[in-house]
């Protein structure tokens, strides 16, 4: 919302009168998943207090360094920029995101299905599927598939392509700035896990172009 602030997602100090003293009381960002809807109708400043939580998986409180649970990331929407009451995200933010999607309107069929799970008495039920410590598990197995120096090479290359001191022409006409180094890290780790996903063992070029629209936008 407009009037968020960033100690209403990192927390703040409370004062206890009886001990007269401060005491954290830790804000929703201290969670596993964090889903920030909506995230371009919040103000720059408090956009910004995700940038340290996204990156170095902490918050800075009062002076004090808190860790964030083990595994963390962040999902967000956003609505069309255009839109009024929205600010734009910061570029240091954008680049802290791994995907940037963008969703059409969904199908016709897709619709009348919306239509009717949304207007009736339907309920849907939910339950836990794998816990913490799984996400943590499959997250370091990805970290473990192999990746030849080609590979490598053929990313830092495609990165290189989007930034205007290139040779690339469309680059120098089009890109104000092109993708830093995060994108490239990003698509390694988005093909190793593309290429765990369809059954390799190691990841080629197919893998790095399957997520490379969302990774460079």
């Amino acid at each position: 919302t407009p009037d968020l602030l960033p100690a209403d997602l990192v927390g703040t100090q409370i004062y206890h009168p009886k001990e007269q003293s401060f005491y954290p009381k830790m804000g929703p960002v201290f969670s596993n998943i964090v889903l920030a809807d909506e995230i371009n109708r919040t103000p720059p400043k408090t956009q910004s207090a995700l940038l340290e939580a996204m990156q170095e998986r902490q918050v800075t409180a009062a002076g004090k360094n808190y860790r964030l649970p083990d595994p963390f990331f962040v999902l967000a929407t956003q609505n069309p920029i255009e839109q009024e009451g929205t600010y734009p995200l910061p570029e240091a933010q954008l680049d802290r995101f791994m995907y940037q999607v963008n969703l059409d309107y969904p199908s016709f069929k897709e619709e009348v299905q919306i239509l009717k799970q949304t207007t009736t008495g339907f309920s849907p039920s939910v339950s836990a599927v794998m816990k913490a410590e799984e996400v943590s598990m499959f997250q370091n197995v990805v970290r473990e598939v192999p990746v030849p120096d080609s590979v490598f090479e053929y990313v830092v290359g495609l990165v290189n392509k989007s930034r205007p001191a290139s040779e690339n022409k469309e680059a120098q006409t089009y890109i104000a700035y092109g993708a830093g180094p995060r994108a490239g890290q990003n698509l390694v780790l988005g093909a190793k896990c593309h290429a765990l996903m369809n059954g390799k063992f190691s990841v080629d070029k197919e893998d790095v172009q399957a997520v490379a629209k969302w990774v460079l936008s």
